[in-house]
C-alpha cells in the first residue's frame, strides 16, 4: 500500500497507523523528546585544540605555546600569505563522544611560578572547553618546553606582531 495522508493520520505499509495531535494525546508509540536532542553532534579534535590554545594564551605568564621547532615552523607559516598563526599550535587533543584529554606545550615567562601557572592554565582550559564544547575534560597535561628570559629577542612570528620591522 502506498503512503496516504488523510488529515492528521499517516498510513504506510508495515508501520500501522500513527495519529498526530497538538495536545500530546494519541502519541503513545512516539517518545516525546526535546527537538534539540534529536541527532548527533560531533566535535573535531582541531576545534577543541583551538579552544584550549586560546584559553591557555589568556593566562598571564604564558609566553607562547609549542616547542621551539613548532614555533620556528609557525614563523615560516606566518610569512606565507593566508598561512596565519594557528591558535592550536602546541596543543593536542583526543576527543571522544563525551570526554576529551589535552596535552599542552608551553613557554613560560621568566619569574613566574610554574606550578601556579600550570594550575591556572588547567583551570582556564577546562572551563573554556567544558563551557564551549560541552565535553568533560578528563586531563590537561602541561609540558613546559622553555622559559622566555627578559633580555631575549622575540623570535619571528611570535606574539609581538610577527617580528616584522616597519617599512619606511
Amino acid at each position: 500500500m502506498a503512503e496516504t495522508k488523510t488529515g492528521n493520520r499517516f498510513e504506510s505499509t508495515g508501520q500501522g497507523q500513527r495519529t498526530a495531535s497538538r495536545d500530546g494525546a494519541g502519541e503513545s508509540s512516539r517518545t516525546q523528546t526535546d527537538p534539540g536532542s534529536r541527532g548527533r553532534t560531533t566535535i573535531a579534535d582541531g576545534v577543541v585544540e583551538k579552544i584550549a590554545g586560546l584559553a591557555a594564551r589568556d593566562v598571564p605568564g604564558v609566553h607562547a605555546l609549542g616547542s621551539g621547532m613548532a614555533r620556528t615552523f609557525g614563523a615560516m607559516r606566518d610569512r606565507v600569505p593566508g598561512g596565519g598563526r594557528s591558535p592550536a599550535r602546541g596543543v593536542s587533543a583526543e576527543v571522544g563522544d563525551v570526554q576529551t584529554a589535552l596535552d599542552l606545550e608551553i613557554v613560560v615567562e621568566y619569574g613566574v611560578a610554574i606550578a601556579d601557572l600550570a594550575r591556572s592554565v588547567r583551570e582556564n582550559v577546562i572551563s573554556a572547553v567544558e563551557r564551549m564544547a560541552g565535553l568533560e575534560v578528563v586531563e590537561v597535561n602541561i609540558a613546559v618546553s622553555d622559559v622566555k628570559l627578559p633580555d631575549e629577542q622575540e623570535e619571528e612570528g611570535e606574539e609581538s606582531g610577527g617580528g616584522r620591522g616597519r617599512v619606511q
